[in-house]
């Protein structure tokens, strides 16, 4: 039987690496910088040139095993995944806290990569040989108005986002699960899945022509950004209702 533990309820919020809020503005900088260049058209070689290497070197072995790589990236299994992680260690420590982060999760990616991606309105480097068939150069700026949203979504990559932030929560669960059944996880194989699948989503989701270069890294920043917040709330000690009290166990603490 799972012993219960006091629940603390000093809300500081929980320390990340680098520490302190300059390099979470950093990344906003970045981001914010990073579209205001392609807005002014620039950039665009870049991209370009990138995306016309990934086409002259993907013979289909290479592409096959990249379009399964990719797989890692994909949001709504990801989501399931940490929703399930969520409520598995609810049931085992009786909390509803464990539950929290994929729910804060999912309102933090829905609020933000889905509506940059609408206002960017950004097609991606297949959008030159189907649908809409743009000229290629026409392929590269941004705000294309004028195309049907379900065209001009690549900006920023939501595979890349979307990784960055599930894997975060899914390493956020993973330890405290293990511990739920009297096993331990190294530190190290946490950050290996906190760092791993977003590298390998940002490199095949760019290599397969998916997203330009600029794209990922927008996603990139955004995830960075987005996984900062949610790993530091102080997910043990947020206020609950009492109808919870039974309910109110920590899980990140949990010895």
């Amino acid at each position: 039987m799972l012993k219960p533990s006091a629940v603390r309820r000093d809300l500081r919020l929980r320390p990340v690496r680098p520490a302190g809020w300059w390099f979470d503005a950093l990344l906003l900088v970045a981001l914010v910088g990073l579209t205001v260049a392609l807005a002014a058209d620039q950039l665009f070689g870049l991209d370009r040139a990138v995306a016309d290497w990934a086409d002259g070197h993907r013979p289909t072995v290479a592409y096959w095993v990249a379009r399964v790589f990719n797989l890692l990236g994909q949001g709504t299994p990801l989501t399931l995944i940490a929703a399930g992680l969520g409520v598995l260690l609810a049931v085992r420590l009786r909390s509803v806290r464990p539950i929290l982060p994929p729910v804060v999760g999912f309102v933090l990616t829905y609020l933000t990569i889905g509506p940059l991606k609408v206002w960017t309105a950004r097609t991606a480097p297949s959008a030159s040989i189907k649908e809409p068939f743009l000229p290629p150069e026409q392929t590269l700026p941004l705000f294309h108005d004028d195309l049907p949203v379900r065209f001009a979504q690549s900006y920023p990559s939501g595979h890349v986002a979307n990784a960055i932030v599930w894997y975060g929560v899914i390493a956020l669960l993973l330890a405290p699960l293990a511990r739920s059944f009297g096993r331990h996880l190294p530190a190290r194989f946490v950050t290996v899945i906190r760092v791993v699948p977003p590298l390998v989503v940002l490199t095949t989701t760019t290599y397969l022509g998916w997203h330009w270069l600029t794209d990922s890294v927008a996603g990139l920043l955004l995830g960075l950004f987005l996984d900062r917040l949610l790993h530091r709330v102080p997910w043990d000690d947020l206020p609950l209702p009492g109808r919870l009290r039974e309910w109110d166990r920590p899980f990140t603490s949990y010895p």
